[in-house]
């Protein structure tokens, strides 16, 4: 079946489509992260029948402390909460809390061919970084991502160029098994948003701006102080041109430019046209101060979030009762198609 890519222009809202989109707990995202992904999940929620998940079920193929997990699964459903998804209106939910992703991962496991998760980059990559635990979890993971996206008959799923190929092996999953048993699974479509940038590293900006990169300086947390934001976008690497322009071999001004055109919705031109005659100084403040106001409605609302334990667990346990009843619909068609005998 061929792949349909849909854009923020040839969507279609008034059909409210349905709409995924998950984030695993590894630590507080960056403002790559935020601009690149997270902002556009209110846009969405808004034109979709939407939801959204905590994947903590995908972190533990890497090691990880028990304690810290637990605070950190916390910490990104509050901040699902705090970029302005209602709950009310959304399903937001923590993935493991849901135990159908992990039965239909496994069915769906035994639909998918060895060589098709040997073929996927991430899986080299991760192998390579974590050679002294290549785990099958590592190996099957995408599976478990197909499980996330067609228990929720999702037509669109946002995608980064990274994750493109993860989408593409749970199209030819589920086209598989329709393919056997009938029509059981929405094909799910690529979706590309409207909002969103690739905000590179501020110290090498011919890297992606990363959480794990050794260098504090080179990327700003979604929860950094406003005094630390400015400090680092101040440090930010530009040129010895001088000129704030988009242009070749200027990778660090169009970075930064790339974030101020996501903060204040100018565009380039605009840009040039502000700082025209101006130096880099002055557009690094204008950079800072933008992105912290940009980010601080989003840390205030999450430090409000973070001192109500209890809600948070209120909320986490209605989203999970809300998202259970939609993947067990999926969940107990693809057990019967399958021959197994149900309660």
């Amino acid at each position: 079946m061929e792949e349909k890519i849909i854009t923020a222009e040839n969507a279609q809202p008034e059909k409210r489509k349905k709409i995924l989109s998950c984030i695993q707990p590894s630590g507080i995202p960056t403002l790559g992260n935020y601009l690149g992904a997270l902002k556009n999940w209110k846009l969405l929620s808004d034109e979709f029948d939407s939801a959204f998940a905590v994947a903590d079920l995908h972190a533990i193929t890497v090691r990880q402390d028990p304690q810290k997990l637990r605070k950190q699964i916390m910490e990104v459903f509050a901040l699902l909460l705090a970029i302005g998804l209602d709950p009310e209106k959304n399903i937001v939910f923590i993935q493991s809390q849901v135990p159908a992703h992990a039965q239909l991962a496994w069915i769906l496991n035994c639909y998918t061919q060895f060589g098709e998760m040997a073929r996927m980059t991430q899986f080299k990559d991760k192998s390579q970084s974590h050679a002294d635990n290549i785990n099958v979890g590592l190996f099957s993971y995408p599976v478990l991502m197909a499980a996330d996206i067609l228990l929720y008959q999702a037509d669109l799923v946002p995608v980064g160029a990274d994750q493109k190929q993860h989408l593409e092996i749970a199209r030819d999953i589920a086209n598989r098994f329709n393919g056997i048993y009938g029509k059981t699974f929405t094909i799910p479509d690529p979706y590309i948003g409207k909002q969103g940038a690739r905000v590179m590293s501020l110290q090498d900006p011919t890297k992606k701006m990363s959480k794990s990169d050794p260098n504090p300086k080179s990327y700003v947390s979604v929860f950094d102080t406003p005094e630390t934001i400015m400090k680092k976008i101040r440090s930010a690497v530009t040129d010895s041109e001088g000129g704030v322009y988009y242009g070749d071999g200027k990778d660090g001004v169009n970075n930064l430019m790339g974030i101020y055109s996501c903060c204040t919705n100018l565009s380039y031109e605009q840009i040039e046209r502000e700082f025209a005659g101006k130096g880099y100084g002055d557009f690094k403040n204008a950079v800072g101060e933008a992105v912290v106001e940009e980010l601080r409605p989003v840390r205030e609302r999450y430090e409000m979030y973070m001192k109500d334990q209890a809600y948070l667990k209120e909320v986490a346990a209605k989203g999970a009762a809300t998202a259970s009843r939609v993947a067990d619909r999926t969940l107990s068609k693809v057990m019967k198609k399958c021959g197994f005998v149900l309660p």
